[in-house]
Protein backbone atom coordinates (compact mmCIF):
# COMPACT_ATOMS: atom_id res chain seq x y z
CA UNK A 1 0.00 0.00 0.00
CA UNK A 2 1.72 3.24 -0.90
CA UNK A 3 1.76 6.15 1.76
CA UNK A 4 -1.01 7.80 0.46
CA UNK A 5 -3.36 5.23 0.59
CA UNK A 6 -2.60 4.14 4.12
CA UNK A 7 -3.44 8.04 4.47
CA UNK A 8 -6.47 7.77 3.59
CA UNK A 9 -6.94 4.38 4.88
CA UNK A 10 -6.69 5.44 8.22
CA UNK A 11 -8.64 8.80 7.85
CA UNK A 12 -11.40 8.94 10.23
CA UNK A 13 -14.59 11.47 9.50
CA UNK A 14 -15.74 12.55 12.52
CA UNK A 15 -19.17 11.60 13.93
CA UNK A 16 -20.00 9.94 10.74
CA UNK A 17 -23.02 8.02 12.34
CA UNK A 18 -24.83 11.21 13.74
CA UNK A 19 -24.72 12.83 10.48
CA UNK A 20 -25.89 9.85 8.56
CA UNK A 21 -28.40 9.62 11.23
CA UNK A 22 -29.49 13.22 11.12
CA UNK A 23 -29.65 14.12 7.51
CA UNK A 24 -30.01 10.87 5.39
CA UNK A 25 -31.80 9.29 3.73
CA UNK A 26 -33.04 12.07 1.13
CA UNK A 27 -36.03 11.19 -1.01
CA UNK A 28 -35.01 9.58 -4.27
CA UNK A 29 -33.58 11.45 -6.77
CA UNK A 30 -32.93 14.40 -4.52
CA UNK A 31 -29.68 16.01 -4.04
CA UNK A 32 -26.99 16.31 -0.77
CA UNK A 33 -24.44 19.16 -0.81
CA UNK A 34 -21.21 18.75 1.06
CA UNK A 35 -19.55 21.82 1.48
CA UNK A 36 -16.28 20.32 2.48
CA UNK A 37 -16.05 17.20 1.28
CA UNK A 38 -12.55 16.44 2.41
CA UNK A 39 -11.25 12.82 1.83
CA UNK A 40 -15.03 11.79 1.13
CA UNK A 41 -15.37 9.83 4.29
CA UNK A 42 -19.08 11.49 5.39
CA UNK A 43 -19.95 11.83 1.35
CA UNK A 44 -19.87 8.18 0.80
CA UNK A 45 -21.30 7.44 4.25
CA UNK A 46 -24.73 9.87 2.77
CA UNK A 47 -24.55 8.40 -0.57
CA UNK A 48 -24.49 4.99 0.67
CA UNK A 49 -27.57 5.65 3.04
CA UNK A 50 -29.50 7.68 0.67
CA UNK A 51 -28.94 4.65 -2.42
CA UNK A 52 -30.96 6.97 -4.84
CA UNK A 53 -29.85 10.43 -4.62
CA UNK A 54 -26.98 12.47 -5.83
CA UNK A 55 -24.25 14.50 -4.23
CA UNK A 56 -22.39 17.55 -4.79
CA UNK A 57 -19.29 18.00 -2.67
CA UNK A 58 -16.76 21.53 -2.95
CA UNK A 59 -13.75 21.81 -1.26
CA UNK A 60 -10.97 24.41 -1.27
CA UNK A 61 -7.83 22.03 -1.11
CA UNK A 62 -7.11 20.73 -4.78
CA UNK A 63 -4.86 17.98 -3.42
CA UNK A 64 -7.85 16.88 -0.96
CA UNK A 65 -10.21 17.04 -3.68
CA UNK A 66 -8.16 14.72 -5.59
CA UNK A 67 -8.01 12.28 -3.03
CA UNK A 68 -12.30 12.49 -2.49
CA UNK A 69 -12.54 11.71 -6.61
CA UNK A 70 -10.46 8.24 -6.29
CA UNK A 71 -12.37 7.52 -2.96
CA UNK A 72 -15.84 8.65 -4.63
CA UNK A 73 -15.12 7.42 -8.08
CA UNK A 74 -17.24 4.09 -7.36
CA UNK A 75 -20.53 6.29 -6.97
CA UNK A 76 -20.01 7.11 -10.33
CA UNK A 77 -22.25 10.27 -11.96
CA UNK A 78 -23.97 10.19 -8.53
CA UNK A 79 -21.51 12.49 -6.96
CA UNK A 80 -20.21 15.67 -8.91
CA UNK A 81 -17.48 17.65 -7.45
CA UNK A 82 -16.15 21.16 -7.57
CA UNK A 83 -13.24 22.96 -6.55
CA UNK A 84 -14.30 25.87 -4.46
CA UNK A 85 -14.99 28.08 -1.08
CA UNK A 86 -18.35 26.55 0.00
CA UNK A 87 -18.43 30.57 0.65
CA UNK A 88 -19.97 29.82 -2.73
CA UNK A 89 -22.49 26.90 -2.41
CA UNK A 90 -25.71 28.39 -3.17
CA UNK A 91 -23.65 29.63 -6.57
CA UNK A 92 -21.90 25.93 -7.00
CA UNK A 93 -25.65 24.48 -6.30
CA UNK A 94 -27.19 26.04 -9.00
CA UNK A 95 -24.63 25.93 -11.54
CA UNK A 96 -24.72 21.76 -11.31
CA UNK A 97 -28.53 21.50 -10.69
CA UNK A 98 -28.33 20.78 -6.93
CA UNK A 99 -30.67 23.19 -5.57
CA UNK A 100 -32.58 23.03 -3.60
CA UNK A 101 -30.81 20.24 -1.69
CA UNK A 102 -32.65 18.05 0.98
CA UNK A 103 -29.24 18.06 3.10
CA UNK A 104 -26.10 20.06 3.20
CA UNK A 105 -23.20 19.28 5.53
CA UNK A 106 -20.30 21.36 6.69
CA UNK A 107 -17.36 19.72 8.27
CA UNK A 108 -15.16 22.59 9.08
CA UNK A 109 -12.41 20.15 10.80
CA UNK A 110 -8.88 19.99 8.98
CA UNK A 111 -8.55 16.23 7.03
CA UNK A 112 -5.97 14.01 7.82
CA UNK A 113 -4.19 14.49 4.79
CA UNK A 114 -3.77 18.20 5.81
CA UNK A 115 -2.20 17.66 8.67
CA UNK A 116 -0.01 14.41 8.22
CA UNK A 117 0.55 14.84 4.38
CA UNK A 118 0.26 18.33 2.42
CA UNK A 119 3.64 19.94 3.56
CA UNK A 120 1.96 22.81 4.01
CA UNK A 121 2.82 23.70 7.88
CA UNK A 122 -0.61 23.48 9.28
CA UNK A 123 0.94 21.26 12.53
CA UNK A 124 4.12 22.12 14.51
CA UNK A 125 4.90 18.27 15.04
CA UNK A 126 7.02 18.02 11.94
CA UNK A 127 9.38 20.81 10.53
CA UNK A 128 7.66 22.29 7.25
CA UNK A 129 7.23 25.55 4.86
CA UNK A 130 4.37 27.64 6.62
CA UNK A 131 2.05 27.78 4.33
CA UNK A 132 -1.39 27.02 5.49
CA UNK A 133 -3.16 28.22 3.01
CA UNK A 134 -6.14 26.00 1.94
CA UNK A 135 -6.23 26.55 -1.62
CA UNK A 136 -2.57 27.07 -2.76
CA UNK A 137 -4.18 29.42 -5.92
CA UNK A 138 -4.38 32.08 -3.14
CA UNK A 139 -1.22 34.55 -3.12
CA UNK A 140 -1.74 34.88 0.99
CA UNK A 141 0.72 32.37 2.53
CA UNK A 142 1.28 32.50 6.87
CA UNK A 143 4.79 32.98 6.11
CA UNK A 144 4.14 36.28 4.06
CA UNK A 145 1.22 37.27 6.53
CA UNK A 146 4.29 37.09 9.13
CA UNK A 147 6.74 39.14 7.17
CA UNK A 148 4.16 42.11 6.11
CA UNK A 149 1.82 42.33 9.20
CA UNK A 150 2.54 45.08 11.96
CA UNK A 151 2.38 44.05 15.35
CA UNK A 152 -0.71 45.62 16.30
CA UNK A 153 -2.36 43.57 13.49
CA UNK A 154 -0.71 40.28 14.33
CA UNK A 155 -1.81 40.36 17.91
CA UNK A 156 -5.46 41.15 16.65
CA UNK A 157 -5.01 38.13 14.58
CA UNK A 158 -3.63 35.95 17.96
CA UNK A 159 -6.49 37.45 20.01
CA UNK A 160 -9.32 37.38 17.74
CA UNK A 161 -9.14 33.88 16.15
CA UNK A 162 -6.18 32.18 18.56
CA UNK A 163 -8.47 33.78 21.80
CA UNK A 164 -4.51 33.73 22.87
CA UNK A 165 -3.78 35.32 26.49
CA UNK A 166 -0.65 36.58 25.72
CA UNK A 167 -1.04 38.11 21.82
CA UNK A 168 0.68 41.17 23.17
CA UNK A 169 3.74 39.36 24.16
CA UNK A 170 3.58 36.98 21.40
CA UNK A 171 3.13 39.69 18.46
CA UNK A 172 6.02 41.62 19.58
CA UNK A 173 8.78 38.72 19.82
CA UNK A 174 7.18 37.81 16.02
CA UNK A 175 8.40 40.76 14.87
CA UNK A 176 11.78 41.11 17.05
CA UNK A 177 12.33 37.64 15.58
CA UNK A 178 11.55 38.71 12.06
CA UNK A 179 14.38 41.47 11.70
CA UNK A 180 17.08 38.68 12.25
CA UNK A 181 15.67 36.30 10.06
CA UNK A 182 12.39 35.05 8.22
CA UNK A 183 9.74 32.96 10.25
CA UNK A 184 9.28 30.60 7.19
CA UNK A 185 8.89 26.95 8.83
CA UNK A 186 6.71 25.57 11.32
CA UNK A 187 9.72 24.94 13.88
CA UNK A 188 10.84 28.78 13.84
CA UNK A 189 7.42 29.67 14.74
CA UNK A 190 7.00 27.50 17.46
CA UNK A 191 10.10 28.08 18.92
CA UNK A 192 9.69 31.52 18.82
CA UNK A 193 6.65 31.28 20.47
CA UNK A 194 7.33 28.92 22.90
CA UNK A 195 10.30 31.15 24.30
CA UNK A 196 7.35 33.93 23.96
CA UNK A 197 5.59 32.76 27.18
CA UNK A 198 7.15 31.96 30.21
CA UNK A 199 7.15 28.44 31.22
CA UNK A 200 4.60 29.35 34.68
CA UNK A 201 2.14 31.04 32.07
CA UNK A 202 2.37 28.00 29.51
CA UNK A 203 -0.80 25.94 29.03
CA UNK A 204 -0.61 22.71 31.14
CA UNK A 205 -2.73 20.19 27.82
CA UNK A 206 -1.64 22.18 24.85
CA UNK A 207 1.84 22.96 23.22
CA UNK A 208 2.44 26.84 23.49
CA UNK A 209 2.04 27.41 19.95
CA UNK A 210 -1.32 26.25 19.35
CA UNK A 211 -3.43 29.09 19.35
CA UNK A 212 -0.96 30.73 17.58
CA UNK A 213 -0.75 27.97 14.48
CA UNK A 214 -5.35 28.38 14.69
CA UNK A 215 -5.41 32.03 14.53
CA UNK A 216 -2.68 32.35 11.60
CA UNK A 217 -4.57 29.73 9.44
CA UNK A 218 -8.03 31.44 10.08
CA UNK A 219 -6.77 34.82 8.68
CA UNK A 220 -4.45 33.22 5.92
CA UNK A 221 -8.01 31.00 4.99
CA UNK A 222 -10.66 33.93 6.22
CA UNK A 223 -12.21 30.75 7.67
CA UNK A 224 -15.12 32.58 9.83
CA UNK A 225 -15.90 35.22 6.57
CA UNK A 226 -16.30 32.09 4.43
CA UNK A 227 -18.44 30.76 6.95
CA UNK A 228 -20.30 33.60 8.08
CA UNK A 229 -21.11 34.18 3.83
CA UNK A 230 -21.84 30.19 3.93
CA UNK A 231 -24.37 29.97 6.90
CA UNK A 232 -27.43 31.90 5.16
CA UNK A 233 -26.45 30.68 2.20
CA UNK A 234 -26.68 27.01 2.82
CA UNK A 235 -30.13 27.27 4.84
CA UNK A 236 -31.84 29.13 1.98
CA UNK A 237 -30.80 26.03 -0.12
CA UNK A 238 -32.58 23.54 1.62
CA UNK A 239 -35.66 22.30 0.08
CA UNK A 240 -38.58 22.27 2.88
CA UNK A 241 -38.11 19.73 5.25
CA UNK A 242 -34.12 19.31 4.15
CA UNK A 243 -31.60 19.85 6.81
CA UNK A 244 -28.56 21.19 7.33
CA UNK A 245 -25.70 19.89 9.76
CA UNK A 246 -22.37 21.76 10.48
CA UNK A 247 -19.72 19.63 12.56
CA UNK A 248 -17.38 22.74 14.38
CA UNK A 249 -14.00 22.49 16.06
CA UNK A 250 -13.62 25.29 18.19
CA UNK A 251 -15.76 28.09 20.11
CA UNK A 252 -15.36 30.82 17.50
CA UNK A 253 -16.75 28.21 14.38
CA UNK A 254 -19.15 27.30 17.45
CA UNK A 255 -20.58 30.50 18.06
CA UNK A 256 -21.06 31.53 14.62
CA UNK A 257 -22.94 28.76 13.24
CA UNK A 258 -25.26 29.15 16.93
CA UNK A 259 -26.08 32.07 16.26
CA UNK A 260 -26.96 31.86 12.70
CA UNK A 261 -29.18 29.11 13.72
CA UNK A 262 -30.93 30.77 16.15
CA UNK A 263 -31.86 33.78 13.98
CA UNK A 264 -32.87 31.48 11.08
CA UNK A 265 -35.26 29.54 13.48
CA UNK A 266 -37.16 33.21 14.19
CA UNK A 267 -38.37 32.56 10.58
CA UNK A 268 -38.76 29.52 8.14
CA UNK A 269 -36.26 27.21 10.01
CA UNK A 270 -35.85 24.92 12.87
CA UNK A 271 -33.17 23.83 15.26
CA UNK A 272 -32.99 20.14 15.64
CA UNK A 273 -29.87 20.15 18.39
CA UNK A 274 -31.14 21.74 21.59
CA UNK A 275 -27.32 20.66 22.85
CA UNK A 276 -24.54 19.98 20.24
CA UNK A 277 -24.17 16.44 19.08
CA UNK A 278 -20.46 15.41 20.59
CA UNK A 279 -18.77 12.30 20.21
CA UNK A 280 -19.23 9.71 22.62
CA UNK A 281 -16.10 7.90 24.81
CA UNK A 282 -15.25 5.05 22.06
CA UNK A 283 -14.72 7.20 19.18
CA UNK A 284 -12.85 9.72 21.09
CA UNK A 285 -10.52 6.68 22.14
CA UNK A 286 -10.64 5.64 17.71
CA UNK A 287 -10.04 8.64 16.75
CA UNK A 288 -8.63 11.49 19.23
CA UNK A 289 -8.79 14.50 16.79
CA UNK A 290 -12.66 14.30 17.63
CA UNK A 291 -12.63 15.47 21.00
CA UNK A 292 -13.50 18.95 20.30
CA UNK A 293 -16.09 18.04 17.48
CA UNK A 294 -19.49 20.11 18.01
CA UNK A 295 -22.34 18.80 15.62
CA UNK A 296 -25.77 21.16 15.50
CA UNK A 297 -28.58 20.46 12.93
CA UNK A 298 -31.04 22.71 11.23
CA UNK A 299 -34.51 22.03 9.67
CA UNK A 300 -36.46 23.57 6.78
CA UNK A 301 -40.08 23.96 7.15
CA UNK A 302 -42.06 22.30 4.85
CA UNK A 303 -43.45 24.68 3.20
CA UNK A 304 -41.86 27.86 1.70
Amino acid sequence: MSADAALDAVHLPVLVEAVVRWLAPVPPGTWIVDGTVGLGGHAAALLEASTESRLLGLDRDGETLARAAERLAPFGSRCVLRHSDFRHIDREAQACGAAPAHAVLLDLGLSSFQLDASGRGFSFQRDERLDMRFDTRQPLTAAELLRRASEPELERVLREYGEEPAARRIARRLVEARRRAPIDTTRRLADVVARAIPPHRRPRRIHPATRTFQALRIAVNDELGSLEAALPRAAELLAPGGRFGVIAFHSLEDRLVKGAFRQLARADWRVLTRKPVRPDAAEIHTNPRARSARFRVLERGETR
